[in-house]
């Protein structure tokens, strides 16, 4: 068993500095280790393609396509994979669609999930082989722009990727995620980063940048600092605050793409993610703080905030050892579960 079974990303044998130094390499070895590898990127390869093989047997003329964390590249190990089909339906194929991945095997009838209700109508179901997470649904343009313009932002602020996955790891251990369950959807925690980094003196992210610093600072901003109730978050040109005039949204984030959109109308636990972040930056500031004689440069200062549950990283291993095969091995060893830093399976191609 690791030394660090709780905090994988941590290096045995990796002296870590003192302070926010220390938080700030801890941050770039958890963004190391929490990328897919080639493996984990080849598997969800190979199952969208395997999706769309069957999308194309029914329905030929329709257009698959990957949206969400898999497109971006903002994926963790358990996130789900999200696909659109777009065609020409009179009525969408949703029960069509559901009878035929069951009949050819890819998901049992007890993970299989059909919301026909909602605004947008998606079929949910857990891969048999992969135990991947999909969410399929029809006709919706917007994820895939979505996708495009996080991973055109990702171009422009460097350091975006790194906040946005330990962020993401933070909330989805409290629960905090999903807006169904009134958490904050990844498009709405990825719009409140550009944010802060567009109004952050150092929001340039270049080599010199400590994420320690900007982990911190985005807690305080959000634990303690900003008016929810008031303001809110624009990142159209250069990205501002202004006084919101939908005062029963409890977070507030007009969407880029789609004008009259209010992104955070769902997050109705608003109270609780913002106790989280409030949290969150008392423990760090403590961790961080040079005359706090509790703490040891053995200690994890990032695990008092986040961990890696034995569960994941059984799931890394068990993914790595049963579909090696579909990863070309070019023998430059670079993560705990990989032989090959590149796969040459490029449907999508790698974050």
């Amino acid at each position: 068993m690791s030394k660090f079974r709780d905090c994988p990303w941590r290096k045995p044998d990796y002296h870590y500095g003192d302070g926010v130094i220390g938080l700030h390499e801890e941050i770039e070895h958890f963004y190391q280790y929490i990328l897919p590898t080639p493996c984990e990127h080849a598997v969800r390869n190979e199952l969208v393609k395997r999706i769309e093989n069957l999308i194309h047997d029914l329905w030929p003329q329709a257009l698959v396509e990957i949206f969400g964390s898999f497109r971006t590249g903002l994926l963790l190990p358990n996130s789900d994979i999200d696909i659109v089909a777009i065609g020409l339906w009179e009525k969408l194929p949703l029960r069509t669609l559901e009878s035929e991945l069951i009949a050819r095997g890819f998901a049992d009838s007890s993970t299989m999930f059909v919301v026909d209700k909602a605004q947008v109508p998606i079929i949910k179901f857990t891969d048999r082989a992969t135990k991947i997470k999909v969410d399929l649904s029809f006709n919706m343009q917007n994820g895939v722009q979505s996708a495009e313009l996080i991973k055109f932002l990702k171009s422009e602020y460097k350091g975006l990727a790194k906040l946005v996955m330990v962020l993401k790891q933070f909330l989805l251990q409290r629960g905090l995620n999903e807006v169904f369950s009134g958490g904050i959807s990844s498009y709405s925690l990825i719009m409140m980063c550009i944010s802060f980094l567009q109004l952050h003196s150092r929001h340039l992210c270049n080599e010199k940048t400590n994420f320690g610093v900007l982990l911190l600072e985005f807690f305080e901003l959000y634990g303690l600092r900003f008016n929810y109730s008031q303001i809110e978050i624009s990142i159209e040109n250069g990205g501002g605050y202004f006084m919101r005039d939908n005062l029963r949204s409890p977070l507030c984030i007009p969407d880029p793409l789609q004008p009259g959109n209010d992104l955070g109308r769902g997050s109705s636990r608003i109270v609780a993610i913002r106790q989280a972040f409030q949290y969150a930056y008392r423990v760090l500031s403590q961790a961080v703080n040079p005359l706090d004689d509790s703490f040891s440069s053995n200690r994890s200062i990032l695990g008092r905030i986040i961990h890696i549950s034995d569960e994941v990283i059984d799931y890394r291993a068990w993914l790595h050892q049963t579909f090696k095969h579909l990863v070309v091995i070019d023998n430059r060893p670079s993560h705990p579960y990989r032989k090959s830093s590149k796969s040459h399976i490029a449907a999508y191609p790698a974050p």
